[in-house]
């Protein structure tokens, strides 16, 4: 064999498919040996070493030199399968350790096909998937579309790797904002939390590092230009920006705005804050199908208890006209929606607790997996 030839193959798939060079000429000398050892009839003792500096092919049976001849053709058919699938593999490899870096980053494609209700995306050098669970309601896509997904999970089964993508993880969002937003990728202004129903609503806690920049307008950008962008990727989704705030009481008053409150009381061994507001203000506490408060409890973490009181600042009873009629639940934070017909309509009721939220996740810099 020419050991011109092999160096130019084994540089060539080196710089095409960026897998190793050792590896590629480990995966040669075994394809070599695999062919030799079914032509000469022996066994595993026969040896292939390739010169990494010359390419000039030499084998060992123990230590004695053997001339390789021609292989023939069923021999040469044996090297090239085993090389290719020792390519593969190494292919599958380098993806898996490029791909396995880019957990939780957002990343973009083409639609290739469907199966089962699952979107194939073209990801450049390998496929990824976009199950339908992972895909807000409203979404649709058809081959060609171009589409952009959070990275989920990187794995590898059998020979492939399997790479798993989602239009609805919370995420998603975070990433869009620091794209958006210069400040948010310098550090200059951190997102805090949070919290999503996707296709919906969407609440997220920034806070700025330097107090001369206005974290809430760097995030809305020049007359809404910002937001529109990310509104627009998310299909309309909404997107209720809140200003951070260490104070618990301050917290759930910025995350329970539109609403105004008149009284907060904090129960700290049950996690429970009992929210007082006026009865004109109670649809908008709650919000469309209890979205307000139940986000607003998933991104300060607290079980938010509303309670609506007249303008005398008497307690509506349960019944009475203006009461809140159940309590909002306070899911876990991650968690989003599996139907709009799964939340309850109904409203609060005065006085009692809602389901108690998952302790609140440490304040995070940067979106984690």
């Amino acid at each position: 064999m020419d050991g011109a030839e092999i160096l130019r193959i084994i540089d060539a798939l080196h710089r095409d498919k960026d897998i190793d060079k050792e590896y590629l000429f480990q995966s040669l000398e075994f394809a070599l040996a695999s062919a030799a050892r079914k032509k000469l009839e022996v066994g595993e003792e026969l040896q292939v070493h390739i010169d990494r500096r010359t390419g000039k092919v030499e084998a060992f049976k123990g230590d004695q030199k053997v001339e390789l001849v021609d292989l023939g053709r069923i021999g040469a058919q044996v090297a090239k399968q085993v090389m290719i699938q020792r390519h593969r593999e190494a292919e599958q490899d380098v993806v898996l350790g490029q791909y396995a870096e880019k957990m939780g980053q957002l990343v973009t494609g083409t639609v290739q096909r469907v199966e089962a209700g699952n979107y194939i995306v073209n990801l450049g050098k390998c496929e990824g998937i976009l199950p339908r669970s992972e895909i807000v309601r409203s979404e649709n896509y058809a081959v060609g579309d171009r589409v952009k997904a959070l990275i989920t999970e990187v794995k590898k089964v059998g020979l492939r790797v399997r790479i798993i993508l989602s239009r609805t993880n919370p995420d998603l969002v975070r990433r869009l904002f620091e794209i958006e937003v210069p400040e948010i990728a310098d550090g200059v202004i951190e997102i805090k939390r949070v919290a999503r129903e996707p296709g919906y609503r969407t609440k997220i806690a920034v806070a700025s590092a330097d107090m001369r920049v206005d974290c809430i307008g760097a995030c809305v950008g020049i007359r809404g230009t910002r937001i529109k962008s990310i509104t627009e990727e998310l299909n309309g989704e909404k997107i209720d920006i809140i200003r951070w705030n260490e104070s618990v009481e301050a917290l759930i008053l910025n995350a329970l705005r539109p609403a105004e409150i008149a009284d907060i009381k904090l129960d700290p061994a049950k996690n429970v804050a009992t929210v007082r507001v006026t009865e004109d203000q109670l649809s908008l506490a709650i919000g469309r199908r209890g979205q307000n408060v139940r986000l607003a409890s998933r991104l300060t973490g607290w079980e938010i208890n509303l309670q609506a009181i007249r303008a005398d600042g008497s307690l509506v009873g349960p019944g009475e006209a203006g009461a809140p009629g159940m309590p909002a639940a306070a899911a876990p934070r991650a968690a989003a929606p599996a139907e709009p017909a799964a939340e309850s309509s109904a409203e609060p009721s005065a006085g009692t607790p809602a389901t108690p939220p998952e302790a609140p996740a440490a304040d995070e810099s940067s979106a984690s997996s």
